[in-house]
């Protein structure tokens, strides 16, 4: 599986699968989950409402992964996951690594070559960005031989500089090593 960075608005990013940094809800908000709801029209909220209805009563759990049809977006499904909230005094690396597991192993079930994914956590969620890059990169580094048989390409789609200079340190450390 071929890691790459394509920095910009990942909800116009081509690609058979965007990975939303999704609340538990499932039902919008803001940010990524604002912006993918918002340009992916109706058809994403009303699976997310009959995810609720179902499976979902209760939301969705951290570093879980379901997918919905991407409605008005350049992708054939979206991965919705919900990231931890960054604290200080508590190590939640797990749970945000487990987010890009998960997102990936239902990529590879859907069949999807190509996911694009969000910093998740790194934004109104407060987690630091060269760390949130460095799990990111890590994991779906760690994954390419469990889902890379179906997901051909991780697409990391940074928003602002800052968040690009941080996921390609990261990716550079990996590509080292």
């Amino acid at each position: 599986m071929k890691l790459t960075i394509a920095p910009g608005d990942i909800t116009q990013t081509r690609a058979d699968a965007i990975v939303n940094a999704a609340n538990s809800t499932l039902l919008g908000g803001g940010g990524v989950d604002g912006a993918i709801h918002r340009r992916g029209g109706k058809t994403i909220l009303a699976e997310c409402k009959e995810l609720r209805a179902g499976k979902y009563k209760d939301g969705l759990p951290q570093g879980q992964a379901v997918a919905t049809t991407a409605g008005d977006l350049p992708a054939r499904w979206v991965i919705h996951t919900v990231g931890p909230v960054w604290a200080k005094t508590k190590d939640k690396s797990d749970i945000l690594a487990s987010c890009y597991r998960e997102s990936l192993r239902v990529a590879r079930e859907l069949g999807a070559a190509t996911v694009a994914f969000p910093a998740i956590s790194a934004g109104v969620y407060g987690w630091p960005m060269d760390d949130a890059a460095r799990i990111a990169v890590e994991t779906c580094h760690a994954m390419a031989e469990e889902v890379g048989d179906v997901v051909e390409e991780a697409i990391f789609v940074p928003f602002g500089e800052r968040a690009e200079n941080a996921f390609r340190a990261a990716l550079a450390e990996v590509e080292r090593h």
